[in-house]
């Protein structure tokens, strides 16, 4: 693939008819799809029974929930929030607000009640899209709604029984706000990020263009949380931005994950670093079955295939190992995306070993999100990837390692934190550049190694910086452990320099035929000794304790550090 792929550059086709600006809308998006691909599948679920809409369906439904909004009153920049499980509901609902002119506020379903009613409060949403087991709550309690839309039938209005008189509705330009993504649900005040028609559709575009070749053909599978910027963007907007077809998964658990896998003929699956973990554990449990002899060879023809997939760019391992990734439902998967935290570069290297092309990447809510991808042609293990066309990435006061703040500039950044001028003011340097929080370092080729957030680094007695981070990713493929959370401790309250601890929460599945306290306890403190050997000395965990209760968790699976 040349360095000039660009594959964006069909809708030079469309300029000046379907679209005017320098990037379409998100409905002018759409609406290009359904020109070149209207009878392909779009939106499809598998349960309870298997509904499948095509691109030309899902607009005719679109554009109705567009009417209703309008006959209710919704007009240009107003918000209309949504929340609820991952369903083609949802995303109707999503692109119906966008075709109203109106501003989405994607909820996330897992937040307590007073939560999401701040978030609506805050948001000024007067129009509420939810799910059936919380809708007979906002009935009986609407607070300052006045309608209140069900994504599921048989309860108050069902999303495809919406429609309304025609009507000229005023549109959104690229430049108008399209979506405010709220990043805490805390009961203090929350931060949403205002992103733009132009974030989201330069966003996905350019991140094809890292490269991350997406074709008409593939299936993308969305089993994180679509609400979050990462699902949003990288599996519904890019599926609609180029014809592919949408699965929606229902459950967050691997032999239903691995079901819908097969079943659905998935060729994109984006997931966390814990989904891929899950996996290949699981693969490379099964192989260990099979004896040292057999697991040996194997490991031996794994890093044959990885060496000459990565020094002469040609695949081998998809038919060397077809076996196992048919095994694994694997085998129609083309691509693997990880991001949502990070992942730890041997399990990166594996997957590629067996012949899948993964990529990992990087970006936050304020950057809609992506800003770094790997090229799968020219991929680095410990990398989080290079940085995406038209993103002016740069490190901030590097330290001796070229370590420092990360901070960005591009058609993808954010607007600013919504009716919060102050706080967005102190995001951005004084020559614009959005200050990310986190901390890294560029090579020559312009990848970005992260080594933690900014506010996580812990500094030892002898002045040295250590990444939770970096420390808490030697763990990723230890079964045995559920979670771990590296922090620093201070011993002595006059020495104000900390020591490393860990938190552990042991595996309840591996653990699960209830060894004695003290036998779990020796497992976890033989790993930790295992993984301090392979740490610089200034980096070694000091200090152990073992968890009763897991950590609290996001709904992208990475650990609350604030709740601990």
């Amino acid at each position: 693939m040349s360095s000039t792929y660009t594959p964006w550059a069909f809708l030079d086709e469309f300029r000046g008819k379907n679209f005017s600006g320098l990037w379409p809308t998100l409905p002018e998006m759409f609406k290009i799809t359904v020109i070149r691909y209207g009878e392909r599948p779009c939106f499809t679920i598998y349960e309870p029974d298997r509904i499948s809409l095509t691109y030309t369906e899902s607009l005719r439904l679109i554009e109705a929930v567009a009417r209703w909004l309008h006959h209710h009153g919704v007009r240009k920049g107003d918000a209309v929030a949504l929340t609820g499980k991952n369903s083609p509901e949802w995303t109707v609902s999503y692109l119906g607000i966008l075709f109203a002119g109106a501003v989405v506020v994607p909820i996330d379903y897992q937040l307590k009640n007073e939560e999401t009613d701040l978030l609506l409060r805050t948001s000024k949403a007067r129009i509420l899209f939810v799910d059936e087991e919380k809708y007979g709550r906002y009935q009986e309690n609407p607070g300052e709604l006045r309608e209140l839309v069900s994504l599921k039938k048989g309860v108050g209005t069902y999303v495809y029984d919406l429609d309304g008189p025609a009507a000229e509705i005023e549109q959104a330009a690229e430049t108008d706000l399209a979506a405010i993504l709220f990043t805490s649900g805390t009961m203090g005040t929350p931060k949403g990020v205002m992103l733009t028609h132009q974030n989201l559709v330069s966003d996905c575009y350019l991140a094809q263009g890292a490269p991350l070749k997406v074709l008409h053909t593939d299936v993308f599978y969305a089993i994180l949380p679509i609400h979050h910027a990462y699902t949003m963007l990288a599996v519904f907007i890019e599926t609609i931005s180029t014809g592919a077809e949408l699965v929606f998964g229902k459950r967050m658990v691997t032999k239903a994950i691995l079901k819908d896998l097969k079943e659905a003929k998935i060729t994109m699956l984006l997931g966390v670093p814990m989904l891929f973990n899950k996996v290949l554990s699981g693969i490379i449990r099964g192989l260990k079955e099979k004896g040292p002899v057999v697991y040996g060879l194997i490991s031996v023809l794994m890093s044959l295939s990885g060496f000459i997939k990565k020094v002469f760019k040609v695949n081998p391992g998809k038919k060397m190992f077809g076996f196992i990734l048919e095994k694994a439902s694997l085998s129609t998967v083309r691509n693997c995306i990880c991001g949502g935290g990070p992942l730890a570069p041997s399990v990166f290297k594996k997957y590629n070993q067996l012949g899948i092309d993964f990529v990992q990447g990087y970006g936050l809510t304020e950057t809609s999100p992506i800003i770094n991808l790997n090229p799968i042609e020219h991929y680095k293990e410990t990398s989080v990837g290079k940085v995406i066309p038209q993103c002016d990435m740069k490190i901030l006061n590097p330290d001796e390692r070229g370590v420092g703040e990360v901070v960005v500039k591009g058609p993808m950044v954010m607007k600013g934190y919504f009716e919060l001028p102050q706080e967005t003011a102190e995001a951005f340097t004084a020559d614009g550049y959005l200050k990310t929080g986190d901390l890294g370092y560029l090579d020559d080729e312009n990848y970005l190694y992260l080594t933690g957030r900014a506010k996580n680094m812990i500094v030892t007695v002898g002045g040295k910086n250590v990444y939770p981070e970096e420390i808490e990713n030697e763990f990723q493929l230890f079964e045995e452990i559920e979670q771990i959370l590296v922090r620093g401790f201070v011993p002595d309250k006059k020495m104000k320099t900390e020591r490393i601890e860990a938190l552990v929460y042991p595996s309840p599945d591996f653990f699960k035929d209830r060894p004695s306290p003290d036998m779990i306890k020796s497992r976890i403190e033989g790993i930790i000794s295992e993984v301090n050997q392979r740490l610089l000395p200034y980096q070694r965990i000091e200090k152990i304790t073992i968890l009763e209760e897991p950590m609290e968790m996001t709904t992208t699976k990475k650990i609350k550090r604030d709740a601990i």
